[in-house]
């Protein structure tokens, strides 16, 4: 029997790391909604911040926000804590068994770094820990309480770390540590800050000591930081569909302005649900998402060739470089099924799948992976011209 353990594991990590991860997005959008849209109770009531009546699913529902804890703790008490873990869990196993399982497919790219493989994952690790530590430190200073120099300051870390990803990876490699990066200070905020507070504010409650209203603000000030860093991090998850974007030269700059986009709309959203209507975030949004589309299609520079380009040279060019991996049997250690069941194994196919071999292959430079083949730029040139030429077979 031919099992692929890390295809199979892959598979589970992968569909784990989405049922998690709209678990916690979903409870994170929902409490900063329910939190911008609490009302002063009428009448006043002890201790009540605000309160929410709602309808959803045919039933009536009544949420009370305390300023510090209630009264009398509650029999029942639930923690949302365990969305945020197995999303950060999942996702880090994911990223072992694929790209630092298999580093020498999806994270080194010689031609920017010749890595060896535990070198890579390396330096992987300590970017992913590295910003954590930046993020934690910016938390921990006086930055921390001018909320928007704050974020200006993290968002710019964030985009260095992607210019020097970009330098050391693979595309892909290089997009999904900055996601890592992200994803890890957003669990680290749950695990480090809020959860600890909440104990300690539960704590103080049955010992029948004063709760620290601090607690309470540090631990909404944290959820706020990651209800704006959502939205990039969700793109950053798909952005593998997207090579004119990963393969980009200016890749981190389109992450940057792709990042941007996500944090005006949500900070649209954030305000509306205060009653403010500010539709200019929403247009700054679509703007820096239209820049995104048309530096991505700026086609770099491609190699002269000379004269026209028959089908059989575009056809040496796949043999040589694609078919390791996109066959009905791939020869390449990394794959036990050709990926995405892309084969390149017939004239026909090969015309079939042109315009996405134009998209990985020429006009970013995300396939091969890695380039572990060492496709040159006139080699992409040539598939390019027969591509454009109308990728006519003989």
């Amino acid at each position: 029997m031919d099992y692929d353990l890390a295809a199979w594991l892959n598979l589970a990590l992968r569909w784990l790391h989405v049922i998690a991860g709209v678990a916690w997005i979903g409870a994170s959008f929902y409490f900063v909604w329910l939190d911008n849209n609490l009302r002063a109770p009428d009448p006043p009531k002890d201790g009540v911040k605000g309160e929410l009546w709602a309808v959803h699913g045919g039933g009536f529902y009544h949420s009370q926000k305390y300023m510090t804890a209630p009264a009398h703790m509650p029999s029942h008490l639930h923690w949302f804590k365990w969305e945020a873990y197995t999303t950060w869990l999942s996702g880090f196993a994911l990223l072992f068994v694929l790209y630092y399982w298999g580093a020498p497919v999806y994270l080194i790219d010689p031609a920017k770094h010749a890595f060896s493989h535990w070198q890579a994952v390396g330096v992987g690790l300590a970017f992913i820990f590295g910003g954590l530590a930046v993020y934690e430190g910016l938390c921990r200073s006086p930055l921390v309480e001018r909320p928007r120099l704050f974020g200006l300051v993290w968002f710019c870390a964030l985009i260095g770390a992607a210019w020097a990803l970009q330098h050391l990876f693979t595309d892909r490699g290089a997009f999904i540590h900055v996601g890592a990066i992200i994803g890890t200070a957003m669990a680290a905020n749950v695990f480090l800050t809020i959860i600890p507070n909440q104990r300690k504010i539960v704590a103080d409650m049955l010992a029948g000591r004063e709760v620290d209203p601090r607690l309470g603000a540090a631990g909404k000030q944290r959820s706020v930081h990651n209800n704006y860093m959502t939205l990039p991090i969700l793109f950053i998850m798909i952005s593998n569909h997207y090579p004119a974007i990963t393969g980009h030269p200016l890749a981190w700059l389109l992450l940057a302005l792709v990042g941007a986009a996500g944090i005006s709309i949500r900070h649209f959203f954030n305000l509306r649900h205060h009653g403010i209507i500010r539709h200019d975030f929403l247009f700054y949004g679509a703007m820096l998402m239209f820049a995104v589309s048309v530096i991505a299609s700026q086609k770099p520079k491609a190699a002269p060739v000379l004269g026209p380009v028959s089908f059989f040279e575009a056809q040496a060019i796949v043999q040589k470089h694609c078919v390791t991996c996109h066959a009905a049997a791939p020869t390449h250690r990394g794959f036990g099924a050709p990926p995405n069941g892309v084969v390149f194994d017939s004239p026909e196919h090969i015309a079939r799948y042109a315009p996405k071999i134009r998209e990985r292959a020429v006009i970013s430079t995300s396939m091969p992976l890695g380039n572990e083949t060492h496709m040159t730029d006139e080699e992409r040139a040539k598939l390019g011209a027969w591509i454009e030429s109308g990728a006519k077979l003989p």
